[in-house]
């Protein structure tokens, strides 16, 4: 008997089987995906575009052949013809499904299109940008003492400016003739200098004076999404901000996972590598067009990013950085030109940075942290943990930085959980339970209003209740720890063990009902075993990882901690220590720093003073590899408990008393915690 062929939509990671010939616009809807359609599938929306991918994927348990969709029909040619399709696109509506298919959503398809939330801090930074305007006058050509163009500039800029030292590359030879003589021989020229460098490269040249603006931008390259600031280099002034999801994701959530696609599918790394500078390059020209400036005049991009990143950015193979010992093909930090990136539409004379990288599992992005942070400089001990999909985490002061990374995963922003989608409207991302009555409210992304006010109903009308986002599942497990409904081993107990119906039975276990969105034509929005093994998961690396870096420190408790990160800026820093995240410590000492690392890489791209501090700080860090660390493991299974199995919390008891509740296969109720079986 045929298996009808498997759908697996990415990033939501639903799937489902369906008959050959099944629209993949039909198969979306069944499975709850969320594919944007206006037109009712007739083929003139174009809502519906989706990304099919081919080859083996391991991590799905599928390999997808050339045929795995119908080939393209006349209404995908007409609107190509008359509209245009991007490369490797296809209609949902018209695609039907031919074999087992992995298909990606991209974010502009999605009715619930991600607000993705790493802002730029507002903290001040001195301006002393890597590239400036400078206006000069030159001497006009005489017969009787012949030299170029180019050589009375350089003469020019030495006398007017004293700047020496000065190159141009072949497209501003092109452009300067014409700009000086349209100029009456005035003309503005933007420079370059390097970080550590004495020379000077002109990458602009204007007749008379330039008053049409120097613009930069400070990208952080995420493995989940990237994130860009346009900044004007005049004064810093943060312009436009945007992120998009990166569209490395269809290739694998994690990073391992894509290392493993580069190493399963020849030429995957470069496939990868295309689609990232793809994505950057739009996402530049779109925060031109929001800014209102022309795109051409972006001159400088400073990047912070992961090693794997780091790599698949510059077209390097990332397989050295999926074994022992993790060897980087450069640590040092990279200056390039724009064009080797095949980043288009800006100029095309543009510059690009990025940050050095600590070691072969701590980037660019944690010296990023580092630099915006300075633990160096810190007189108490400080962690700063930058919360992502792969973490982050600096252990410092001013007499020495520790740092490591640890594989979180992606459960923190809501993926591998049942309810779970990005930030989007719509997303439960706050959560209270009642103690005593064990009801639930909750705010949603887009609403101000909790869910037992008056009016919330009207207010979210238009977004309903999606989901829940990678702070609102965080938050909803606290409570629930707090509230008796699951005890420190992260059980869920029944409804006669809890006191409440919300506790559902769901198959050998149980799972809180959260919120019921039947009647208004929403989903069920529940809290299940599976999700509160995903968050224990996630929240054990990130605490072992910290606990590694205070063992080698030698203390057990650290002065205060930063939370760091797009997501780190909106995680509660009480329910992130019920949950056993963090170290324990006073919650005013606590803080969150907002995206760290993009203003980090703000910082190196309005200062190249910047530059160099960084690039001396990270040689003074000391990296400490989770991978290979014999107490990680140990550390891993001990912070498996709520909030840990051995560790004391002081501070959190003063705060929020947990219930000694232990729930056992029968769903039982107290016990005192007299089971609980001690490791130390």
């Amino acid at each position: 008997m045929s298996t009808d062929p498997l759908v697996i939509f990415t990033p939501s990671g639903k799937r489902g089987r369906f008959p050959v010939g099944t629209p993949v616009l039909t198969a979306a809807r069944q499975l709850g995906v969320d594919l944007d359609s206006v037109c009712g599938g007739r083929g003139i929306c174009s809502k519906c575009q989706v990304a099919p991918s081919y080859g083996d994927f391991p991590k799905h348990g599928v390999t997808v052949a050339e045929g795995a969709l119908s080939d393209w029909n006349a209404v995908e040619e007409r609107y190509d013809r008359v509209r245009g399709l991007k490369e490797g696109r296809r209609l949902g509506c018209q695609a039907t499904v031919q074999g087992d298919i992995v298909i990606d959503v991209p974010p502009e398809s999605q009715v619930h299109r991600q607000v993705v939330r790493k802002a730029a801090s507002a903290r001040p930074i001195t301006m002393d940008p890597a590239t400036r305007v400078v206006m000069v006058e030159v001497e006009e050509p005489d017969m009787h003492e012949p030299s170029g163009d180019l050589e009375r500039l350089k003469v020019a800029l030495k006398e007017q400016w004293q700047i020496e030292g000065v190159t141009a590359p072949l497209a501003i030879l092109q452009k300067l003739q014409p700009a000086l003589r349209k100029g009456n021989w005035q003309v503005s020229v933007a420079l370059h200098q390097p970080a550590n460098s004495e020379e000077f490269q002109i990458l602009g040249v204007w007749p008379g004076l330039h008053e049409g603006g120097l613009y930069g931008l400070a990208i952080d390259l995420g493995s989940t999404t990237i994130a860009a600031h346009l900044c004007d280099l005049s004064d810093g002034r943060v312009l436009a901000s945007a992120g998009i999801m990166n569209p490395q994701i269809r290739f694998g959530e994690d990073l391992m996972s894509r290392v493993s696609y580069a190493m399963m599918n020849p030429g995957g790394d470069a496939e990868m590598t295309r689609v990232v500078r793809e994505a950057m390059a739009t996402l530049a020209t779109e925060l031109a067009a929001e800014a209102e400036i022309d795109a051409a005049l972006i001159f400088e991009l400073v990047i912070v990013c992961n090693p794997v990143m780091h790599h698949l950015l510059l077209g390097i193979d990332p397989v050295e950085l999926g074994q022992a010992p993790f060897a980087l093909a450069t640590a040092d930090s990279v200056t390039l030109a724009a064009r080797d990136l095949d980043l288009t539409g800006i100029a095309p004379t543009a510059r690009v940075y990025l940050l050095p990288c600590i070691a072969g599992h701590v980037g660019a992005d944690a010296a990023a942290v580092a630099l915006s942070e300075a633990p160096d400089k810190s007189e108490d001990l400080v962690l700063v943990v930058d919360v992502g999909t792969n973490a982050e985490i600096l252990l410092g002061d001013t007499h020495g930085v520790l740092a490591c990374s640890s594989p979180t995963g992606p459960a923190f922003e809501g993926a591998q959980i049942s309810s779970g989608q990005r930030a989007a409207p719509g997303a439960i991302e706050r959560v209270e339970i009642d103690p005593e009555t064990k009801e639930p409210r909750f705010k949603v992304i887009g609403c101000d209003l909790w869910s037992t006010d008056p009016g919330f109903a009207e207010a979210t009308k238009d977004s309903g209740v999606t989901g829940i986002c990678g702070s609102g599942i965080i938050e909803a497990v606290a409570e629930m720890r707090m509230a008796g409904l699951v005890d420190a081993s992260g059980l869920i107990g029944g409804a006669e063990a809890t006191g409440t119906a919300r506790s559902e039975p769901q198959g050998r276990t149980h799972a809180y009902l959260l919120h019921d969105g039947t009647e208004a034509g929403g989903p069920r929005i529940l809290v299940t075993q599976g999700d509160i093994r995903a968050i224990q998961l996630a929240k054990s690396a990130l605490y072992a990882g910290a606990r590694l870096l205070m063992d080698k420190r030698g203390v057990d408790k650290v002065d205060r901690v930063v939370l760091a990160g797009a997501f780190g800026a909106h995680i509660s820093p009480k329910h992130a220590m019920v949950l056993g995240m963090i170290p324990d410590a006073p919650l005013e000492k606590v803080t969150s720093a907002g995206n760290a690392a993009g203003h980090g890489a703000r910082m190196a791209l309005c200062n190249r003073g910047e530059r160099e501090q960084i690039e001396r700080t990270v040689r003074r860090i000391e990296k400490i590899e989770t991978a290979v660390e014999p107490r990680f493991q140990e550390h891993f299974v001990n912070a498996n408990a709520l909030p840990h199995a051995v560790d004391p919390f002081p501070e959190l008891a003063k705060i929020a008393p947990l219930p000694n509740v232990r729930f056992g296969a029968s769903g039982g109720g107290e016990d005192g915690g007299r089971r609980r079986r001690r490791r130390g």
